[in-house]
């Protein structure tokens, strides 16, 4: 792990499991664990849950943090754990894929992977020693071993085409070309210093913001009406939008 003389911060998402984050959190001597709770606590059964987790850690001298979210929704599950780590960037991060459901799961290693910048992100899975099904209690007991999971780091857009990604989404999914060059200049993605400077701009757009976004991730399309030519998102863009902007 690496050398960061800061807290130790477990990030937990809360579903029917009780051990297999507090456990975790007395063996690896966590400062801090944050909880990831569902947003609506009238549609969690595991509500009951997250107040014992709570108590115990409590108890343990541990700080208890609530982080809300839809633990349904995959996209805003990776924005929250994505936020978190930016938040908690000069701690030690313990990422617990064991606590929660599999869409939780699968959310939280994707952003461990995804914005691991500093190298302070451990995704772990905690082995239960014995397994219970589930029966309105915990569905497990106790903890056998705990395993950090490497963090292979996947491709993210640059600082500039999200962005860039952001401007066509705050103009409701599309923007002319045109208005697309006017604010990329005004927010500096792309410089422009020649004598045709109407030619340049657009020239410098399409090949260091729209290739990449069109091309590499598939983010946009274009789309020439008239003489027009408009840059449109597509659903591949409206999902990475979720959680990159």
């Amino acid at each position: 792990m690496p050398d960061i003389p800061n807290l130790r911060v477990h990030i937990a998402p809360v579903g029917y499991e009780i051990d297999r984050i507090v456990l975790p959190a007395k063996r690896l001597r966590a400062d801090r664990v944050i909880l990831l709770v569902h947003e609506n606590p009238s549609e969690d059964k595991a509500t009951k849950f997250y107040e014992k987790i709570s108590e115990q850690l409590e108890k343990l001298n541990i700080e208890v943090v609530i982080e809300y979210h839809d633990r349904t929704a995959l996209f805003q599950i990776i924005k929250t754990v994505k936020n978190l780590i930016i938040k908690e960037s000069g701690n030690i991060i313990s990422v617990n894929l064991a606590s929660g459901s599999k869409v939780q799961a699968i959310g939280c290693m994707m952003a461990s992977m995804m914005f691991n910048d500093n190298k302070n992100v451990n995704p772990f899975y905690v082995e239960a020693k014995e397994y219970l099904g589930f029966s309105g209690k915990a569905m497990s007991k106790g903890i056998k071993d705990i395993e950090y999971i490497p963090t292979y780091e996947i491709q993210k857009p640059e600082d500039r085409h999200i962005q860039a990604l952001k401007i066509v989404v705050d103009s409701g999914g599309k923007i002319s070309k045109k208005d697309m060059a006017k604010k990329a200049v005004e927010k500096k993605l792309i410089i422009v210093n020649a004598e045709n400077e109407s030619q340049a701009t657009f020239a410098s757009l399409d090949k260091g913001i729209i290739s990449a976004l069109e091309h590499q991730w598939g983010f946009v399309k274009v789309n020439k009406i008239g003489r027009t030519r408009w840059i449109e998102i597509t659903e591949e863009g409206k999902h990475a939008s979720e959680f990159l902007i």
